[in-house]
């Protein structure tokens, strides 16, 4: 999440956010880097009776698509390799070498001794510098380490990025194989690989075949073409030695029958990227919003009776933020979302933004481009049909034969298989009747013309195993026009979500996902782990208490230039096994990256648009990030905090007054874990804090608000509390004695008829939500004008003298 401080330095926030938006490309001069590993001392054994046998290794992901290796020192623990490695470096990358020690033990696996990040950038052209990296204080156990700089005098390399990722220029080989003679059709396989390239190693029957691989221009790669039964049997091609853009022709002298003859071209790839680089909406989104304005203006002059049309600078941006809750959250936004229209205010909003169950019912309405401008009578009928029908019909083995095969079609087009496929056609069969061939960028024909608010819906991505989400979650989101990472400044069109990219280029389009597939990953409750299903069991204030007391800090001072890590204990070992068991994701969602191969700029960690999350130190170690995933793993938010208004925070959108639609059952103020979240990372955010009767005896409709801070939205919050709604049918309309039975809503945490486990509601219980939902909007009519109105009046304050 991107930051944003508030008082005097927002202009000059506002500047740099202008800058950021840029995507610049430089010319990077390269140099030499020579890391020359020399010798260790006094290394602790892991064998009891013999002395170590070490080696060590080195990764620089930044110049090499592999870690390197010395030799293997044998039974020494005070080992002397004497042993140089060289890596091409661009002075505008973040440069970390990763050194590790380990123990060879051919029975058990290898022991980890010693390991150790050093940041290159901390070398100056020249510098010759040597290492001793200790494992104590006291200097016992000690890695020594030169490293060297050395400018080199070439042409150097054309570099793209936004101030945190780097895109770098890539080639394209493509190889093709075709036998020779007459010989019958070979069963022999054929494997070819290039070292770092996206596709990895490839194979086919020996014979005609076409390959593609893509890799960093600058690495010094080469083609290996090998029989699988016959390792020794092998090709290869220096990928220096092709020339550009001109066929090549080779033939592999193979020791049996039939000889192959491979055709070789080396191309650069495209000057323009696929993935966006930049912290700016896309200028869809501002067109759109341009759009926007004129129909929030008409909106606002009518619902406020103002006496003249209001300028463009004068126009608020206005957001509705909807959480998540299954069934629950997809009937209760019908509700609301029809109060707002009937109080002519549906059309003062901007923004709408969703997660988990609230996803659900705008994946609906946004199949009618004109949804809005509509009555929502009629598919809040189809609604109530849906939520009321019997899923039992969703297992039986024609529809598992179903999910079967529209599965194995996409498994062949190139999409990862996971679990979360599964649910997504699941899900898909419990909220319709029939498939829908409905996608995500169908919904740009709804924005047109600026006729319906902008969707955008949430997810989180996480690491497959080793950490929980409170540890590293970083938010994703989803529009008619992008997917992307905020924090990140990545950005894709919303049409190549699921095809493969590379260094910023995309190397395969798949066909777009259908949207239930989409749905499937915002409401995925089955990637987690079992720490987060402690959270997701307990009550969420209570964890959030419980583990933010345990964690440290990472500010943008104490960016790791250099780490040392000490070898596991046994007891540091037990403690890995459990905290494996308990981050390990079994079920973990995959999606092709579209981050993949980027690199991180010189300085990166020190951007006002790169957002540390702080419970962790991983956002310190970019060899450890995203970019160097194959696969994204997404999962509903709620894991995290159950709120889609992150995307609203961005300073970019400039958002003036948010409408919290909460559908929590536990407790009426989870928008304090938000506002908390806000507070430890620097978000601008009103302070979220209910009075001791207000947490009691909550009402329907709560105003928070920072005039201190003038980059907080103010928040019109709307839990889902039953209040008046037991005495009043409607605004001003008491009920009888009859109609007393009718303004009881359950909405226990424990007991409740709309659980988020409950995937089939009662006729009755449906209307009741939808009532009460419906009136608590429009009991609130006066607060909400009001909200506008001062919404209007900031940023008449705001504008330019």
């Amino acid at each position: 999440m991107a930051l944003a401080p508030c008082g005097g330095r927002q202009k000059a926030e506002r500047k740099q956010l202008a800058l950021a938006s840029l995507v610049p490309a430089e010319v990077s001069r390269t140099c030499l880097l020579t890391v020359r590993v020399l010798k260790a001392h006094h290394l602790p054994s892991k064998d009891l009776v013999t002395p170590s046998d070490c080696y060590v290794t080195l990764w620089l992901p930044t110049a090499c698509s592999h870690r390197l290796q010395t030799r293997t020192v044998k039974n020494s623990s005070s080992p002397v390799w004497n042993q140089s490695f060289h890596f091409r470096i661009h002075r505008q990358l973040k440069n970390v070498v990763e050194l590790k020690v380990f123990d060879q033990d051919l029975v058990t696996g290898d022991d980890p001794v010693l390991s150790v990040l050093f940041d290159a950038g901390t070398l100056r052209a020249g510098e010759f510098r040597h290492k001793s990296f200790s494992l104590s204080p006291q200097g016992e156990g000690c890695l020594e380490v030169e490293f060297r700089l050395q400018s080199l005098a070439d042409r150097g390399e054309q570099l793209v990025g936004n101030g945190v990722l780097v895109a770098r220029e890539l080639s394209c080989l493509h190889v093709q194989l075709e036998e020779t003679g007459d010989q019958k059709p070979s069963e022999r396989r054929v494997q070819l690989v290039v070292p770092g390239s996206c596709e990895g190693p490839q194979e086919a029957p020996v014979g005609t075949g076409t390959f593609r691989f893509h890799c960093p221009a600058c690495w010094e790669q080469e083609l290996s073409i090998h029989l699988q039964d016959a390792p020794e049997e092998q090709l290869k091609v220096p990928l220096s030695a092709l020339p550009s853009d001109q066929v090549v022709r080779l033939v592999f002298p193979t020791s049996q029958d039939p000889l192959m003859r491979v055709e070789l071209k080396k191309e650069a790839g495209p000057r323009e990227l696929a993935v966006r680089l930049g912290f700016r909406p896309c200028a869809e989104e501002q067109a759109f919003l341009s759009r926007r304005k004129q129909v929030v203006a008409t909106a606002l002059r009518q619902a406020l009776q103002l006496d003249r049309d209001l300028q463009e600078d004068e126009i608020p941006v206005v957001a509705i933020m909807a959480t998540g809750g299954g069934i629950r959250a997809m009937t209760s936004l019908y509700g609301q979302l029809a109060s707002l229209k009937e109080l002519g205010l549906l059309d003062c909003v901007s923004y709408i933004t969703g997660a988990s169950g609230s996803t659900w019912a705008l994946a609906n309405l946004y199949e009618d481009p004109e949804w809005s401008q509509k009555d929502l009578a009629g598919p809040t009928e189809l609604l109530k049909t849906q939520v009321t029908k019997s899923k039992l019909g969703v297992l039986a083995p024609s529809q598992l034969q179903r999910y079967r095969q529209e599965l194995a079609e996409r498994a062949r087009l190139g999409y990862p298989s996971c679990f979360t496929s599964l649910w997504a056609l699941i899900n898909e069969a419990l909220l319709h009747d029939e498939p829908h061939d409905h996608k995500l960028s169908d919904q740009r024909e709804a924005l047109s013309h600026g006729q319906n608010p902008l969707p955008i819906y949430c997810a989180l991505n996480t690491k497959g195993r080793s950490l929980s989400t409170f540890e590293f979650g970083e938010w994703c989101e989803f529009s008619p026009y992008e997917v992307g990472f905020p924090k990140y400044g990545a950005f894709i069109p919303s049409e190549l979500f699921g095809s493969e990219f590379f260094m910023g280029q995309l190397t395969k389009r798949l066909p777009e996902s259908r949207i239930c597939f989409l749905e499937g990953i915002w409401s995925n409750l089955y990637a987690a782990n079992l720490q987060d299903s402690l959270y997701w069991a307990s009550e969420p204030s209570q964890f959030w208490d419980r583990w933010v007391r345990n964690q440290a800090n990472l500010d943008k001072e104490q960016v790791p230039l250099l780490k040392i890590e000490e070898p596991p204990s046994t007891a540091s070992r037990i403690a890995e096994f459990f905290t494996d068991l308990l981050t390990r994701r079994p079920l973990a969602q995959a999606t092709h990256n579209f981050l993949r191969g980027l690199h991180f700029h010189k300085d990166y960690f020190q951007h006002p648009h790169f957002s540390t999350w702080k419970a962790t130190t991983l956002d310190g170690l970019p060899n450890q990030l995203t970019p160097s995933e194959p696969h994204l793993c997404l999962l509903d938010v709620g894991y995290l905090i159950n709120t889609s208004c992150l995307p609203l925070l961005q300073p970019t959108r400039d958002v003036d007054l948010i409408l919290s639609l909460d559908y929590n059952l536990h407790g009426a103020f989870q928008l304090q874990l938000l506002g908390r979240f806000c507070q430890e990372q620097g978000i601008p955010f009103p302070p979220i804090s209910p009075s001791p009767e207000e947490q009691l005896q909550p009402r329907e409709c709560h105003t928070f608000s920072d005039p201190t801070c003038p980059g907080a939205p103010a928040v019109l919050h709307f839990p889902l509390v039953n209040d008046s709604f037991r005495e009043y049918s409607a605004p001003g309309v008491q009920r009888t004695p009859e109609a007393a039975a009718a303004g009881e809503v359950n909405l226990s945490s424990v007991d409740s008829p709309y659980h988020y486990t409950k995937v089939t509601y009662s006729q009755e219980d449906v209307d009741k939500l939808l009532r009460l939902t419906h009136y608590n909007v429009c009991n609130n009519r006066e607060q909400l004008l009001e909200a506008l109105r001062q919404a209007v009046q900031r940023r008449r304050q705001r504008r330019p003298q």
